[in-house]
């Protein structure tokens, strides 16, 4: 060859030279759209192993990507730290490399760095050579994006964990070190081999791209999503804790360890990773009994969308930095662990073949087949043959189920109905549990099992199977009998999938919006979290779509009368707001219960708010707001109040030392109804007054309110050009803000308007947001149509049930 192809991105070159030959080196330029160095040679070069030398320099800039700078005050000092985000194409941005997961290397690190610091990498440190110089072991064979480099004055915790010197002698370090031991002793027994490497680290920065990343031995996290401080952060808080820990914990082995090849395949780490969290979690916290129904619902609702994707792509239509980006989102997080369960437990010798080396799915399949055959587990079907239905086409299937025939059969949800799943069905009888699995193989069959007289039948028991469900209208209606009678026969997630599926299936046209409706009428005498939870989930599409039209009132006042007796329940059941419910997802429900309460105009609720607002206005150094409550309360208090509550809530921010506390304070203070929103808006492309990492959240927050969605939205078109080239990839989560902003529209003028967005702005392209464009176009069309079709079917039935009792 007479040229060299290297990753590197915004690095300048003093000196490109090759220590044996130096005249092989011409020249050398970088390519913006694939971040490759070329390096021109003077001829082609012979067989031989050749040294390439180069100098360069690079910005330590706040973009957060590669090796960037994050600043925060301490005591009144202002403070630097060098950190990197190598994941997943910017450790080119630090150096040239290879810049691709199936090109694993180890790395031999020494870093120069200031008196009175402490330098960080994935091994432990050898040595301090002088003062400024430390060495680090030889890393294990690893990818690119694994590597991490940070420069601070931090301090630390024993098992290390580390943060700003306040923070961990505050104590908010304190539960991630209580929670990391058993996640990794866990994570030990449960892959069956040894944690691979010498040190864990865990670091919190207070500017972070991301939620957190696995980097092999020095795992690095938002400060939110590390730091807990028991006086201030939420029940909910604690959770994103322990859940997201064990998720860059379980990435040690799956994806450090073994390595997906490309980023094709991004399921292979994240999904298994996600799964797993959760039995790691729940092995610290095992009182908690987590519920993973939020991530299922989650992904339902992109993957039923035509600008959805398969888990698994081909190689070669993932090329782009932009495109790679765009591969970690919902679908490849949290879809495939609804099938991974019955398989996870013959994973170890998987991962001892593949250890320190690269796979794709396949590999997956063969190994998984192997351990079927050994461990003489009987399948219908050979692993590869089940798993790749549901890994390389994408949506998902609903089954109907006809209790009157006993015909079952499916269809692609949503989208082309000529796909074949292989499901496996679980399913109950009047109550009772019917022993076997069933698999349905066909377009259609008969189970004859399944006509059911004067019973009703229920499918997918607990939410295993990744589908949706219809049935026939005479057990829709039977099941909502059962609901209203006595509704805790049914399963507690299964009464949330009732409520889910309804919902949309209603959306799809295969039942009717009033059967939608009908299935939260029971919710008057339900108090569970999980049920509640996915009705909320449901209804925050109506408010969407009509809470800009008559029929937001009669959807209120159906609301109000729904939770008041929530609201009446966990006033009772904490003695007046006095206690904490014991069971964990009594406490989240608690917050739902007093949010829609207030939001509704239950008036009781509304005091209460205000009152507790109030007294800590009145005394700021002693809030005495359940952390737990806070985001509800102090949104409410937003809500109802003025200039004076929002300033409070502002300088509260500025000041606040523990990140959660600062996140429920910035979401609360675009829940205002007063028209702070323009000053708010402009904070967020001002990184002194909102941070980087953080202007998202903010500028979706103001969307997520009626009043400030039309001011979200013109400034997202003002600013996108300036955002986009300015802020780039490491600071705006540019598909969440295209998501947020977009997510009431329902008119042909906003279709409109986003068709001239797209169009405006193509020349400078939308980068990562590009498939979060598609999905917004898609969805405003799918809006417009339901609101047509839908807008007096729903006026009629909420002033039908407010206008007389519910029955």
């Amino acid at each position: 060859t007479d040229l060299i192809l290297i990753h590197s991105n915004k690095l300048n070159y003093t000196t490109l030279d090759n220590k044996h030959i130096a005249r092989l080196i011409a020249s050398g330029n970088t390519h913006t759209h694939t971040h490759y160095l070329v390096i021109q040679l003077n001829g082609k070069l012979s067989r031989g192993r050749y040294q390439l030398y180069t100098e360069f320099t690079g910005e330590l800039a706040d973009d957060l990507a590669g090796l960037y700078r994050s600043e925060y005050e301490e005591e009144g000092v202002r403070k630097i730290v060098a950190t990197s985000q190598m994941h997943p194409t910017h450790a080119r941005k630090t150096f040239p490399c290879f810049d691709e997961p199936a090109m694993k290397a180890v790395f031999y690190i020494t870093l120069i760095h200031p008196i009175g610091t402490v330098a960080l990498s994935n091994g432990n440190e050898t040595g301090q050579f002088a003062v400024t110089q430390t060495k680090f072991e030889p890393t294990k064979k690893m990818s690119t994006y694994l590597l991490a480099i940070i420069v601070s004055d931090y301090t630390h915790l024993y098992i290390r964990i580390w943060g700003r010197r306040a923070a961990i002698e505050q104590g908010q370090g304190n539960y991630a070190l209580n929670v990391t031991g058993p996640v990794l002793d866990f994570f030990q027994s449960y892959y069956n081999i040894s944690y691979p490497l010498s040190k864990s680290d865990q670091i919190a920065l207070p500017d972070f791209y991301f939620g957190a990343m696995e980097n092999w031995g020095l795992v690095t996290y938002r400060e939110t999503n590390l730091l807990y401080d028991p006086v201030t952060s939420s029940i909910r808080n604690k959770e994103t804790t322990a859940t997201i820990i064990a998720h860059e914990l379980a990435h040690m082995w799956f994806g450090n360890l073994v390595t997906l090849r490309w980023w094709n395949e991004v399921w292979l780490n994240e999904g298994f990773a996600s799964y797993v969290s959760y039995l790691g979690a729940d092995h610290a916290e095992p009182t908690w009994n987590l519920i993973l129904l939020d991530d299922v619902h989650r992904v339902f609702s992109v993957d039923a969308l035509v600008s959805s994707h398969p888990l698994s792509s081909k190689e070669d239509s993932i090329i782009l930095p932009d495109q790679i980006s765009e591969q970690f989102d919902v679908i490849s997080y949290s879809k495939v662990h609804r099938h991974q369960k019955d398989l996870m437990y013959y994973m170890t010798g998987y991962l001892n073949h593949f250890a320190y080396s690269n796979m794709i799915g396949n590999d997956l399949w063969q190994h998984l087949e192997m351990a079927v055959e050994a461990n003489n587990v009987s399948l219908p079907h050979p692993v590869y043959d089940i798993m790749n239905r549901w890994v390389l086409q994408m949506g998902f299937p609903v089954v109907t189920i006809d209790t009157s025939t006993g015909k079952v059969s499916q269809k692609h949800f949503l989208l082309d109905p000529d796909y074949e799943w292989l499901i496996p069905v679980r399913w109950m009888k009047s109550g009772v549990v019917q022993r076997n699995i069933w698999w349905l193989m066909e377009k259609e069959v008969v189970n004859v099992d399944m006509k059911s007289g004067s019973s009703w039948v229920l499918a997918n028991i607990n939410v295993t199977g990744y589908y949706r469900v219809n049935y026939d209208l005479g057990n829709w209606e039977r099941l909502l009998s059962q609901l209203i009678a006595e509704h805790q026969v049914i399963p507690v997630m299964n009464r949330a999938q009732l409520v889910d599926d309804a919902f949309n299936l209603a959306r799809a046209q295969l039942v009717s919006t009033n059967l939608a409706l009908r299935t939260t009428s029971y919710l008057l005498v339900e108090t569970e979290y999980i049920p509640w939870q996915s009705a909320l989930n449901n209804l925050d599409y109506y408010y969407l779509m009509l809470d800009r039209t008559e029929v937001y009132q009669p959807m209120q006042d159906y609301m109000k009368k729904l939770v008041t007796p929530l609201f009446l329940h966990f006033k009772n059941i904490t003695s007046e707001w006095t206690h904490v419910p014991d069971r964990l997802t009594d406490q989240y429900n608690q917050v739902n219960a007093i949010r829609m309460a207030c939001t509704t105009g239950v008036t009781e609720c509304q005091k209460l708010t205000t009152t507790w607002f109030k007294q800590w206005m009145d005394r700021p150094q002693h809030n005495l707001i359940h952390p737990n409550l806070r985001s509800a309360v102090y949104c409410s208090a937003m809500a109802a109040g003025d200039e004076a509550e929002w300033e409070f809530g502002w300088s509260q921010l500025k000041n606040a030392t523990v990140a959660s506390e600062a996140s429920k304070l910035m979401s609360a203070l675009a829940c205002t109804s007063l028209l702070c929103f323009h000053r708010y808006l402009s904070y967020t492309l001002n990184p002194a007054m909102i941070r980087k990492q953080d202007a998202t959240s903010v500028i979706t927050s103001v969307a997520s309110n009626r009043v400030g969605q039309g001011l979200a939205w013109d400034f997202v078109r003002e600013q996108w050009e300036y955002m986009f080239t300015q802020y780039g990839v490491g600071s705006f989560s540019f598909a969440s803000m295209i998501s947020g902003v977009t997510a009431r529209f329902s008119t042909t003028a906003e279709l409109q308007q986003l068709k001239e967005f797209e169009r405006e702005h193509s020349a400078a392209g939308f980068g990562s947001a590009t498939l979060a464009l598609q999905q917004a176009l898609e969805r405003t069309t799918a809006n417009i149509n339901w609101l047509q079709q839908n807008k007096q079917e729903v006026l009629d039935w909420f002033n039908s049930q407010t206008g007389q009792e519910m029955h």
